[in-house]
């Protein structure tokens, strides 16, 4: 769309309904106008191989088809499809002049009930995945099923929708993603289908593959009443025509995505409760591996708008970067025995940036000692102002103990039903290192101490960070640096992996995965 197109429908008088304001959210395949009351979404006039709006009579088909595929799932949202024409004020949706375009007219929904904003703001509980599970059984229940759809169950279409991913993307590696990384994604699915060819057929046979949603993530979900899902795949039907547990592995990958593994397990029980479809379960990382691959690329393409700034295409290329790690995560998973990691180091140090970086991509759960400490002293995890005291308050010594003793019970019962963990605490005490380690022992399973380090300056600078932070979890601040300097009982040489923690995270990442024997 030429720019003065967009700068007329940035103005008010380009809209039939009044309206205060207009704003402008770009993808890579829509202009979407936000107006106070409804939405207009303008497709944009590309071909990426897996779509081509290329032509209006395109644009105009695919703008129909998101409309009827869209109210399966949100009925009273999508209004239809309108004409932008070119008047005598400047192109806008109303007038008798020529069609220049189309666009998909919606209600805009209520920004504050979007399930990527809440999850952002921590706002978002298990009975929420319930309503959405239940919903999503209930739309996958009724979804069109036959044979055309049921072709693309089998494990060549599979196969085939893989490798038109994987040549998709290989102009982002060495950007997005690296050759080792995409070398070792693809050995993993030729392997993954090959050895669960019977298993793909069975979810053919049993009804599994269906005319489904295709693009099931947070950023389209409003948890309105009822639930609104919306914004599906309309433009491929391939990527429709999916297992419905694919459909459902996109949210799951989503959630696991933004460090909620307890609210994707949550989902993951209420939907099989309420379709019971329990033998979805074995396929679930390759699906997600595959969805998590998909918003790699598609976050890399983000990169050719030349509207970008310089800090949005960092950001933009961090994302991509860490969708493409985590699709690598899933690979590697059935190669992977359950084992037990501990960061530790000074305040400032990033142990809990590399902490939860380890616990998304190898799938472990996660125990934080900020988070275990404040539960057992029953005060808010966030919002309290930090002691200026050092060891004041919940931080003394019989705190620490609890704390401590709370987090190798929960070690002890991850391990023991066969998950790996991952324990974020400073350890400043070897003792209290030695009894995880001993634990491990006893429970046979490989146990690995991860040091994060930084220079004074860098750790200074993230904790003076932290005191305009109303999310930040930990109280630690700058004062108390000294004190714990003085107490801190660095691990031996060879003891721990050393982690500069001023270098990208997924570095530190990397040298985990390889003290694990796995590839990196």
């Amino acid at each position: 769309m030429i720019r003065n197109v967009i700068k007329s429908l940035l103005e008010a008088k380009a809209y039939p309904d009044p309206t205060t304001e207009v704003r402008l959210v770009e993808t890579h395949v829509s202009f979407i106008f936000l107006t106070d009351r409804f939405v207009y979404k303008v497709k944009k006039a590309v071909n990426y191989g897996f779509l081509d709006f290329t032509t209006l009579d395109r644009r105009r088909f695919y703008c129909n088809e998101e409309v009827r595929l869209n109210r399966r799932l949100c009925p009273e949202v999508y209004l239809g499809v309108v004409e932008l024409r070119d008047t005598t004020d400047g192109p806008g949706f109303g007038g008798t002049g020529p069609v220049i375009d189309y666009a998909v007219k919606m209600r805009r929904l209520p920004q504050e009930r979007m399930l990527d904003r809440l999850l952002a703001e921590e706002n978002v509980e298990a009975r929420d995945m319930t309503r959405i599970a239940q919903a999503v059984a209930r739309f996958h229940e009724g979804a069109e099923r036959g044979p055309v759809i049921d072709a693309y169950g089998e494990t060549e279409a599979i196969r085939e929708n893989w490798e038109q991913n994987f040549r998709q993307a290989a102009s982002f590696v060495g950007l997005t993603i690296s050759a080792a990384q995409m070398t070792e994604i693809r050995q993993w699915v030729i392997s993954f289908l090959q050895e669960n060819d019977a298993l793909f057929r069975e979810r053919v046979t049993g009804g599994f593959i269906r005319d489904c949603d295709g693009d099931l993530h947070s950023g389209n979900i409003c948890l309105t009443d009822p639930v609104c899902i919306f914004d599906c795949i309309e433009f491929n039907d391939k990527f429709r025509y999916i297992d419905t547990a694919a459909d459902l592995a996109f949210l799951l990958m989503d959630l696991e995505y933004a460090d909620r593994k307890d609210l994707a397990g949550e989902l993951l029980n209420a939907y099989q409760a309420a379709s019971g479809d329990v033998g979805m379960a074995p396929l679930l990382d390759f699906y997600k591996a595959q969805r998590a691959f998909v918003r790699g690329k598609v976050t890399s393409l983000r990169l050719e708008h030349a509207s970008l700034t310089e800090a949005e295409r960092i950001e933009v290329k961090d994302t991509a970067v860490r969708y493409f790690r985590l699709a690598r995560g899933y690979s590697l998973r059935a190669r992977m025995h359950p084992m037990l990691v501990l960061t530790c180091g000074m305040i400032g140090s990033g142990k809990s940036t590399l902490a939860r970086a380890l616990s998304r991509e190898l799938g472990f759960a996660l125990k934080r000692s900020d988070v275990v400490r404040k539960e057992l002293a029953g005060v808010a995890t966030v919002g309290a102002a930090p002691t200026r005291s050092y060891r004041a308050g919940i931080y003394n010594s019989d705190m620490d103990q609890a704390t401590y003793l709370a987090l190798l019970t929960e070690a002890e019962r991850s391990l023991s039903r066969g998950e790996g963990m991952v324990v974020d605490a400073t350890f400043r005490r070897s003792a209290d290192r030695e009894r995880f380690r001993e634990l491990a022992l006893r429970l046979g399973v490989p146990f690995l101490l991860v040091e994060t380090r930084c220079s004074e300056e860098v750790a200074r600078l993230r904790l003076e960070a932290r005191n305009g932070d109303a999310a930040e979890v930990s109280d630690a601040r700058w004062e108390h640096y000294r004190q714990l300097e003085a107490e801190f009982e660095a691990p031996q040489p060879g003891e721990a992996i050393v982690v500069d923690s001023a270098l990208p995270v997924h570095q530190g990442v990397d040298l985990v995965i390889e003290a694990a024997g796995l590839p990196s």
